[in-house]
């Protein structure tokens, strides 16, 4: 015999539900009232399976006036395979704010998906992106999914896959890469894995590339997509055209969905984000660069369709629904060199950089570039820390052995300026070098400039700690903040420094406080793990460079950031401070510190011309910036005419914004700049979500609270539940503490034996706090096992049956004898795509009312039925007479049930149309959808309220 999917059928002495997964000679199927833990196959030519019916209610067993609410928050909460207008929303363990919902609305308008999502840092572009992931595949129209990243950021994607969507996805970086070779011999590791995250920088190999092109999977999510842009960069972009040839071929298959995320789709570059959008569709690479006025109308109207971008002004209140983002609070504090042997260190070393630029004066033009990088690279170490500056002095240059002006420029501008690495996805934080004695004409003059680097060397070790006014003032900032009870990340820009600074923090702050240096030296899965184990601390300290400031979630851990090092790229700024300042921080306040030297010439440049213009930019904007691609010149130019080609080693650099030389190149650049805000907030404009109307949203998101329930009926059950197995629930400030010490031994191992415990139903939440979303397993524990001591009586255990199947109740919100129905729906979707039938499960619960008798019923309305679960008792009821009500009910049942398969028909049409409506796209690839109602429904409870 065969059986549909979502039949009911008796095996092993008990009841089953048939999953979509079954085969003809092989059932996979779920224990009635059970979880995904606990779905087992059967081979039905070795076991006997019978069709089984679901029993009416026992009136032997009784329950109180709460025990249909709680029964149907236990079962709509175990629900995965829910009802409403998606089928993933049941197996996700995070609830989607609204505004999450948009992106997912947009992609299932098209077909494929391709779409860019380029929302602010910190509003959860990560969970947008993975609910269109998810739904694809709990729809059956993909079966497997790639994510492209970073390499550091592999492990923090494959987190959010495992946590909060229920995939397990196959990390392919070239450090598992041997491993995967042995595991699966002579197929390709996306043949063997379904779902992987694929490090960019590892798959672009030409060898790689070609097996991941052939092989990859049909659905491709590509994070931090600014970095895939075509380059149009002379004497750059070796690496980043070679990412963005692997994700152009991507797209080249007309049938692939294709997700870009990031934060930055420009990058301050134009023809980089018209790339960036000739991944979508090939057409748009060619749009105008102004795509205002009424000509471009249909341009901008079909782009809109493809391309998201919000700022978080634009959803801070979306449909109603606050979301707490924190605020921040920003400020500037100083230090001064003064008349320090720092500062006597600070001139000596500026005069040999001036030397080491006047001097090349003659020479060819690949000596000018390396003296001029050695000398640029001296003077950020040395606005850094002592110990960097020591660091250079003892490094060879790593450019030394260019042969070439291009190939000097290529080796050391990303290891001195901060622009976007092309050669890694890692941000270098190695110092570039300053040691360019091998360029000298004899030995002798070798031997005599190295000895005059390292007597500078030594000059600079000797400062390191009490020498030092940099540390010396920050010192007391982080004992502060550290005080005050917040866990603060200071930032460097190199190695040498982060390391340094975190060994003096470590001799100087309080004993209690722990101190933590993470740098690029140490692999991406360690630092993740180093700072996982500050979690059980109450105190802690971060240091680290730029490798931990994109894309790394640190919210929980920490609320403050301090710019330590002055980055050179003002965007850096926005990446660090975004690492706290994001959806699910816990605190209402994150604080940043821009840290300077109020005489230091090198810090003043950068404080001058980018980090105070970009601050003033997105304050006016919402929004950062991205600085323009001449950024890098304007910089080169300041430092080398302030600071390398003039005599006066004394010279005030500040302000120099007057300067005759220099005016008007900071004008052409600021100017600039303002221009590409300007264009930013006209395309923001242009470019508003308005494809996707709030109304839809609302729609869809009453729809899934009322199939799957929200997290204010999580709270509500989670609590109720709780409290009538004897546990105590006490609530403080938004925070619930749950004691089970005094519940049933059956309950407190239906929760893996938590006892006590912290928690909030929405996020954020704290260190110590849980997050209890409908799929935690406490909540998933309490709904199971209140649903099997309710179906079931022999698994109710010592405890207390609070979720009673049946009961009777006298109460005032009734004039006549009222019964209330609490059914349970399930429902065969199949989905056919030519020859291919995918078949899916949908299950629903429904309350349906009546007055008087079965056989003279005068059906309630929806809401006239929902709104009896709130009716309180207002006078005790016997057993006897309880026990008499519902049998009559009983008895009299065959009268009811025309119009209870009636209820399920339709609303299994109602359930087809939002499956449909939501995923219009499906129409044009000629896929269709039935639903096949799986009659009769079960009748879960039957409660009865007399006047």
């Amino acid at each position: 015999m065969s059986f549909s999917v979502g039949s009911l059928v008796r095996a092993r002495g008990r009841e089953w539900v048939v999953l979509p997964e079954s085969q003809p000679d092989f059932l996979v199927v779920r224990p009635l009232g059970g979880t995904d833990a606990e779905v087992a196959g059967i081979d039905t030519t070795l076991e006997s399976v019978d069709p089984a019916s679901f029993a009416l209610p026992d009136p032997n067993r009784l329950g109180d006036f709460q025990s249909c609410r709680m029964l149907r928050d236990a079962i709509r909460l175990g629900f995965r395979s829910s009802a409403g207008p998606f089928r993933s929303f049941g197996k996700i363990a995070v609830e989607p704010r609204p505004y999450q919902l948009v992106p997912l609305l947009m992609a299932l308008k098209l077909d494929p998906v391709r779409l860019l999502i380029a929302d602010d840092v910190g509003i959860g572009k990560t969970v947008e992106a993975l609910l269109i992931a998810r739904e694809l595949l709990d729809r059956a129209e993909v079966q497997r999914l790639s994510v492209l990243c970073p390499p550091h950021l592999a492990e923090q994607w494959r987190d959010e896959l495992r946590d909060k969507f229920h995939i397990e996805a196959e990390l392919v970086l070239s450090s598992t890469a041997r491993r995967l070779d042995r595991v699966c011999g002579n197929r390709s590791v996306f043949d063997v894995f379904p779902y992987t995250i694929v490090s960019l920088d590892y798959i672009k190999g030409e060898a790689r590339r070609d097996d991941f092109i052939r092989a990859c999977p049909e659905f491709v999510i590509v994070d931090e997509a600014h970095t895939c842009t075509a380059s149009g960069q002379p004497g750059r972009g070796s690496t980043r055209q070679q990412r963005h040839e692997v994700v152009k071929a991507l797209s080249q298959n007309p049938d692939r969905h294709l997700l870009l995320v990031t934060a930055t789709p420009h990058s301050g570059n134009e023809e980089g984000f018209r790339s960036l959008l000739g991944l979508l569709d090939d057409d748009f690479a060619n749009l105008p660069a102004d795509l205002s006025g009424d000509q471009n109308r249909r341009q901008r109207e079909r782009l809109a369709k493809f391309f998201v971008q919000r700022r978080r002004g634009d959803i801070r209140h979306y449909l109603e629904s606050d979301t707490a983002f924190p605020d921040r609070l920003e400020q500037e504090q100083t230090y001064k060199l003064g008349a320090s042997d720092y500062h006597k260190l600070f001139d000596r070393l500026l005069s040999y950089a001036r030397e080491v630029v006047q001097e090349s004066e003659g020479m060819s033009r690949v000596r000018q570039r390396v003296r001029w990088w050695a000398a640029l690279a001296l003077l950020r170490a040395l606005a850094s820390s002592p110990a960097a500056a020591a660091a250079t002095l003892r490094s060879k240059l790593q450019a030394i052995s260019a042969e070439s002006p291009d190939e000097v420029d290529e080796i050391s501008r990303p290891l001195v300026f901060d622009d976007d690495s092309d050669d890694s996805s890692d941000t270098p934080d190695v110092v570039a070098g300053a040691d360019i004695a091998d360029l000298a004409d004899d030995e002798s003059e070798a031997a005599r400039e190295r000895k005059r680097l390292l007597d500078m060397a030594r000059a600079a070790d000797k400062l390191q700690g009490d020498g030092d006014p940099k540390l010396a003032g920050i010192v007391p900032i982080v004992k502060k903040l550290v005080a005050e009870g917040s866990r603060p990340i200071l930032f460097c820009r190199f190695i040498a420094t982060a390391e340094y600074l975190a060994d003096q923090l470590r001799q100087r702050l309080p004993k209690g406080v722990t101190v933590i240096a993470v740098t690029g030296q140490i692999p991406p899965s360690e630092r993740e793990q180093r700072i996982q184990e500050l979690r059980d601390l109450d105190k802690y300290v971060l240091v680290c460079t730029d490798c931990l400031s994109e894309g790394i979630n640190l919210q929980h851990l920490f609320d403050s950031v301090i710019h330590y090092d002055l980055s050179w790229n003002p965007t850096r700024h926005e990446q660090r401070e975004g690492r706290v300042d994001r959806f699910g921080q816990p605190k209402p306040e994150v604080k940043v510190l821009t840290w300077y030297g109020v005489d230091n010439q090198i810090d003043g440049v950068v404080l001058e011309v980018l980090i105070r213009k970009h601050k003033a930019i997105r304050k006016a904007l919402g929004v950062s910036i991205p600085v323009p691609t001449t950024s890098n010149a304007v910089l080169e130019a300041l430092y080398e005419g302030l600071l390398l080609r003039r005599k006066d080693s004394q010279q005030q650099l500040l302000p120099f914004s007057d300067d005759d030389e220099f005016q008007p190149m900071t004008t052409e650049f600021n100017n600039e700049w303002q221009n590409a805000a300007d264009r930013e907030k006209k395309s923001r404009s242009l470019f508003a979500q308005h494809t996707i109307k709030p109304d839809e949203v609302a729609q869809e998101v009453a729809q899934i609270q009322a199939a799957i329930g929200g997290a204010t009926d999580v709270e509500s059950f989670v609590t109720s539940s709780v409290k009538a197995y004897r546990g105590v629930v006490s609530q403080k400030q938004g925070r619930s503490a749950f004691d089970l010490t005094e519940s049933p031994r059956s309950v407190r191992e239906s929760l893996g034996n938590n006892l006590k415990f912290e928690a909030r139903f929405e996020l954020p939440v704290s260190d110590h706090e849980l997050y209890l979303s409908r799929t935690h397993p406490i909540t998933e524990g309490l709904a199971a096992y209140v649903m099997d001591s309710a179906l079931d009586a022999s698994t109710a255990g010592d405890g207390p049956v609070p979720a009673a199947r049946c009961g009777v109740i006298r109460t005032k919100a009734v004039s006549t004898r009222t019964t209330l129905l609490l059914i349970r729906l399930r429902y065969h979707i199949i989905t056919t795509h030519g020859d291919e039938v995918s078949p899916l499960l949908a299950e629903d619960t429904q309350l349906v009312g009546f007055r008087s008798a079965p056989a003279s019923a005068q059906w309630l309305t929806r809401e006239e039925a929902e709104s009896l679960l709130l009716a309180q008792p207002d006078d005790n009821v016997t057993d006897d007479v309880a026990r008499n009500f519902i049998q009559k009910v009983i008895d009299d049942f065959d009268h009811l049930k025309s119009h209870l398969n009636a209820t399920a028909e339709a609303h299994g049409k109602e359930l087809l149309a939002a499956h449909q409506r939501v995923r219009t796209a499906a129409n044009r690839r000629g896929i269709k959808y039935s639903i096949e109602p799986q009659l009769p429904p079960d009748v879960l409870g039957l409660y009865v309220y007399l006047p």
